[in-house]
């Protein structure tokens, strides 16, 4: 492809370029997930013990130290910590996303100047390598719930669905700051920062409840609270998800994610020049 044609930038061409590089999407998130450990003595086993000690962590700071509760509700020994993780879960897996994107051009610059390469696959892989990731924290989640709660509910089966919206507005999101990331190159460092900002400006620590009602409303301004909520809502409560919600959410994340891809494909074509 040459880099200075303007890619199709629609819909319908996003669904083409995953399905047509699906194979090579599959083989470089395989790759990116075995070289972040690479020449490590414990490799992939990292990406087991790394939540197990955060939970760890967590279930002793806040159950033995400050004897946290949950607003609204008292948890047994260890499910604040819990609660806590499916905030850090959904939290860390934008965060990665976000905090990558910036740079990824950057970083594969001989993909855009030297090869004839579908660039905008870059996000999906690194979107790909952090749901690796989660979906081993999950994993720890769950059965630190058993453990920790004697529970596990059903409607944890519908967590993926929960996901769906958050996948496509990190995707949209990842694809918009790529792009900005070749022309600002300060974009990365703010991002740095607001994804900082945006885990205390959630409710990943805390309940929504726990603030004050008037500042309730602002805070469910927030994207990530509504799949935080409910999140914990399917995993530890047993609630089904909110169908109208979730199908709102869902049409804001194909909106984000058709936005931000078409604003890369529009502007892919200036990369070669200022790399």
């Amino acid at each position: 492809m040459n880099p200075h044609l303007s890619p199709a930038s629609g819909p319908a061409s996003l669904i083409k370029s995953l399905w047509h590089n699906r194979q090579l999407i599959v083989q470089m998130t395989k790759r990116e997930v075995v070289g972040r450990y690479r020449g490590s003595v414990m490799g992939l086993a990292w990406s087991f013990f790394n939540p197990i000690l955060m939970l760890a962590v967590y279930t002793f700071v806040f159950s033995e130290i400050f004897k946290a509760r949950w607003v609204g509700m008292d948890p047994s020994k260890g499910g604040f910590a819990i609660l806590l993780f499916v905030g850090m879960i959904v939290h860390g897996l934008f965060a990665e996303c976000a905090n990558r994107a910036p740079s990824l051009i950057l970083t594969n610059g001989n993909y855009v100047k030297k090869v004839v390469f579908p660039l905008e696959i870059l996000p999906v892989i690194t979107l790909g390598s952090a749901l690796f990731h989660s979906g081993i924290s999950l994993l720890v989640l769950l059965i630190a719930q058993v453990i920790l709660t004697h529970t596990m509910q059903w409607t944890a089966l519908l967590f993926p669905l929960i996901l769906v919206p958050l996948l496509l507005a990190t995707l949209g999101f990842s694809w918009l700051l790529a792009s900005l990331g070749v022309f600002l190159r300060d974009v990365g460092h703010v991002i740095a920062v607001l994804t900082t900002v945006l885990l205390f400006l959630s409710p990943v620590l805390y309940p929504v409840a726990a603030l004050p009602e008037v500042y309730q409303p602002w805070l469910r301004l927030n994207p990530l609270t509504y799949i935080i909520e409910e999140s914990r809502n399917v995993l530890l409560f047993g609630h089904l998800p909110q169908w109208d919600s979730l199908a709102i959410a869902m049409l804001i994340g194909a909106l984000i994610a058709v936005v931000g891809f078409w604003f890369f494909q529009k502007t892919r074509k200036g990369f070669a020049d200022v790399l």
